[in-house]
């Protein structure tokens, strides 16, 4: 319930007009890509068009990227998805095509499934079912196994489950995995969604901030007893007032306030939190802490991966800060600054606070070796994307093995911020840049004839 005497601080959100080209890469075992049952789509080196969901016809205006699957919001209101159905979160059901994929498997003699085809329904786009009539969506976000959208009016629809260390967990209390939309009962006058791993956040029109899902490493904002962690799986309010931003990696969490200063809390052994005080294995903020080393910086935007993070500033600067065995953070070993943290092997661990990143590869046109200012920041479990406020260009590094950085066949971990540079996506401004665990969706303004 709103309470009495709130001011608003935020506008209600609104849904995107813009309809875009979306392009996927990374692996898409299974069904990530969303480009058909083909086997010949597993695995996408660099970005390629997904002709399923064609800017004439179905005309996406938004995308979620979870970590195995993917939701489209449309220009008229509604949700399409694909990926890995497992816990429903794709929305619809999947599990006639998942027959006769069985039924077909017991009539090879294959042992090895690598060659076969997808699950048809999971791997192709197709909207989610079941949403009551006259609902319109505005917003789509998606945790590892749980999708959520944000109606015009403030609602929240959800569906999926949640999973924390020992398994799932269940969807609330009475469910272990919701299969449709279902609304969620005490939010109202929300404008943002933010989702982790396994947990959500919710922010209202006067800045106070809800959270539910898997509390284990404080991701919450507030402790959960283990005996009463089902409890955590309904929307709770922790004190939060005059937020005006929500974001979250993995298993932590952040937001900023209408003075522009940045809390974080959760999971920090590699300083993902910003927070360089409390570095070691197993260290967790267990509620919200101001990054003073974000304080002037007019961060606009915060996100983060499984263990790093980053944030963007209104002038387009990319601050980089958690682990670094991956290359998560972009920065060369050669420029690692003095303050970074190693291993008893004397092996760089993690940047404990958040640092500017300024380097990066080009490509062969430019001169420049300098990361251009920013106007979209994404991460993956282990690899990011930037695109560009320039020409819309996108640059990717991290963690690379599943092709998910969109470079090519190498399938080799990149060090420092790498402009993609394909057919495919030459000269189209992109917008938008989403990432998951091991492949990447991005989106882009039609060319200019």
């Amino acid at each position: 319930r709103r309470p009495r005497g709130a001011v608003d601080i935020n506008a209600p959100a609104t849904r995107k007009t813009e309809k875009l080209n979306v392009y996927v890469f990374g692996s898409g075992s299974m069904c990530e890509l969303g480009l058909g049952p083909a086997s010949k789509t597993k695995e996408v080196k660099r970005p390629r068009i997904n002709s399923l969901v064609p800017i004439e016809t179905v005309g996406i205006v938004d995308i979620a990227v979870g970590g195995a699957h993917t939701l489209c919001l449309d220009h008229a209101g509604s949700i399409w998805s694909w990926g890995g159905n497992d816990h429903g979160v794709l929305g619809r059901d999947t599990s006639k095509a998942a027959e006769q994929l069985k039924d077909m498997d017991a009539g090879s003699d294959s042992e090895d499934d690598d060659d076969g085809d997808l699950n048809e329904l999971e791997s192709t786009p197709a909207k989610v079912e079941d949403i009551p009539e006259g609902v319109k969506f505005v917003q789509v976000t998606a945790t590892d196994n749980l999708s959520a959208a944000l109606t015009e009016d403030g609602e929240v629809y959800t569906w999926g489950t949640f999973r924390n260390s020992e398994g799932v967990m269940g969807f609330n209390e009475q469910t272990m995995v919701q299969r449709s939309p279902v609304k969620m009962a005490g939010l109202n006058h929300i404008v943002q969604l933010a989702a982790g791993k396994d947990h959500m956040l919710a922010l209202t029109t006067w800045g106070a901030v809800f959270a539910w899902g898997n509390g284990q490493q404080f991701q919450l904002g507030r402790k959960v007893l283990e005996r009463s962690k089902m409890q955590g799986l309904s929307p709770r309010e922790f004190g939060l007032k005059h937020i005006k931003f929500i974001g979250c990696g993995e298993f932590h969490a952040f937001a900023i306030d209408n003075d522009n200063r940045v809390m974080s809390w959760g999971l920090n052994q590699f300083g993902q939190c910003g927070l360089s005080e409390t570095i070691e294995d197993g260290a967790m903020i267990d509620g919200p802490t101001y990054v003073d080393a974000l304080d002037g910086k007019n961060i606009t935007y915060i996100t983060g991966g499984e263990h790093h993070s980053l944030a963007l500033n209104e002038a387009g600067q990319v601050y980089v800060f958690g682990r670094i065995d991956s290359h998560e953070c972009g920065i060369a070993v050669s420029d690692l600054p003095e303050y970074v943290v190693k291993d008893a092997g004397g092996r760089a661990r993690c940047i404990p606070k958040p640092t500017l990143l300024t380097k990066a590869d080009n490509g062969d046109e430019e001169d420049s070796d300098l990361l251009p200012p920013c106007k979209v920041i994404a991460a993956g479990s282990h690899h990011n994307l930037a695109i560009s406020k320039t020409d819309g260009a996108v640059f990717s590094w991290g963690f690379g093995e599943s092709y998910q950085v969109g470079q090519g066949p190498d399938g080799d971990d990149v060090a420092t911020p790498t402009k993609i540079q394909n057919t495919a996506t030459k000269g189209v401004n992109m917008v938008f840049a989403g990432a998951g665990g091991q492949f990447s969706v991005i989106a882009g303004l039609p060319k200019e004839n």
